[in-house]
């Protein structure tokens, strides 16, 4: 082996030895933080004064082009559908009118998002949106 290929290899092994020190050292201190007494405080994240709900009233009563922009469908087509699903027995939940669930669904098919930017827009939980989607594709 020559000097070149001697001084490489070394240099190969001390990096090795120093990742292995510092994933050592950040494993400690990862394992420290979870076992120490630091009280955890959840914030809420769906916080803005504007609710699904709010939004799609705004939507509804607005110029008619934005909720066809918004949701790929005219106010007249939405309020069809959303009769069409109540004769089929879908309802509102609890917290989410079936109008908001229909909402969602099309909000998603028109503008691709994920689901956690979904939750943003209508200030829902991942779970949430994950539940009406299914439900609109008979998933559940």
């Amino acid at each position: 082996m020559d000097a070149e290929a001697e001084e490489m290899a070394k240099h190969q092994e001390l990096m090795q030895e120093k990742a292995l020190l510092v994933t050592h050292i950040l494993s400690k201190l990862t394992i420290d933080l979870l076992l120490s007494n630091i009280p955890w405080n959840p914030q809420p994240y769906h916080t803005s004064a504007l609710s699904g709900k709010a939004w799609l009233i705004k939507l509804i009563l607005g110029h008619p082009d934005r909720i066809h922009c918004e949701l790929g469908m005219d106010i007249h087509t939405f309020k069809a559908v959303t009769l069409e699903l109540r004769r089929h027995n879908h309802e509102s939940s609890k917290y989410v009118s079936l109008e908001e669930q229909l909402a969602i669904f099309l909000y998603i098919c028109v503008t691709g998002l994920p689901i956690r930017h979904i939750g943003e827009h209508f200030q829902r939980s991942n779970n949430t949106i994950s539940r009406y989607i299914a439900r609109q594709f008979h998933l559940d």
